[in-house]
């Protein structure tokens, strides 16, 4: 491969890396906050030694030059003196191209309800003890603690209150729904799913992003492992994708309009 097809592989990575960490938060689709830094130092590097590579083959080749590249152009091509020949071939960097181009022009959204509806749902962390809710209003809380309050709390904090969860949604069977969060703990690859299965309302279409308002569906016994994970909606309101979709945040608080 020319040196210099190498530098535009190069400056083209490091553009497409610098596109969704830098300029944008595109790569929060695709791995934690905390990478973010090091996917810009990333790119920039990559930027700096493609633009070291262009300027240095870009300039008019001399003469001998000319005769070190033909010289070296012959070399590639080596018999072992069994009639068999080693010939190097187009080079592994021509596999970045597409992923570039893709980061450039066309970046893949975060993950959704396809991964969701195919992974194990995520056992949250044992809490040793939980905030008192807000004495008025729809409490808002994350799935996270939701999911904890529902199965861990002995003093039932969420028997007949109201509450506040966003996610997206993930279609289930016969009519029925997930909200749904998914938690990453370094990439997209390592994904897990946080999910509380939603009665009460028609679903939204798969991967849209809802806030929801309603109280816990009875099933099993509140605070105890054997409580199931459910909601009786009573207000649903459409809303946008976080900038960041694997944070598990609380939504912010406030009665979502009817739907």
């Amino acid at each position: 491969m020319k040196r210099t097809v190498q530098a535009a592989l190069l400056l083209l990575t490091g553009a497409g890396v610098l596109r969704v960490s830098l300029f944008s938060d595109i790569c929060l689709r695709y791995v934690k906050e905390g990478m973010q830094p090091f996917l810009i130092v990333s790119g920039v590097a990559l930027v700096s030694l493609g633009l070291i590579g262009a300027v240095r083959d870009g300039f008019p080749f001399t003469e001998r030059r000319r005769s070190v590249d033909a010289h070296l152009g012959e070399a590639t091509l080596v018999h072992d003196g069994h009639g068999h020949d080693h010939s190097h071939g187009p080079g592994i960097a021509w596999l970045l191209l597409l992923p570039t181009l893709a980061l450039l022009f066309f970046a893949p959204p975060a993950l959704g309800s396809y991964t969701a509806a195919r992974d194990n749902a995520k056992a949250v962390e044992d809490y040793s003890r939980f905030e008192p809710l807000p004495p008025r209003g729809p409490a808002p809380l994350s799935l996270t603690e939701f999911i904890a309050r529902a199965q861990q709390d002995d003093r039932q904090s969420l028997k007949g209150r109201s509450v506040l969860l966003a996610g997206f949604v993930t279609p289930g069977e016969n009519g029925t729904w997930d909200l749904t969060r998914l938690l990453v703990a370094c990439c997209a690859a390592d994904s897990q799913s946080l999910t509380v299965t939603m009665h009460g309302v028609k679903a939204p279409p798969a991967d849209a992003w809802v806030k929801v308002t309603g109280t816990w569906h009875p099933a099993g016994t509140l605070g105890t492992a054997s409580a199931g994970l459910a909601l009786d909606v009573t207000s649903l309101q459409r809303i946008r994708q976080p900038p960041n979709p694997y944070l598990d945040r609380a939504p912010a608080s406030g009665t979502a309009p009817p739907h």
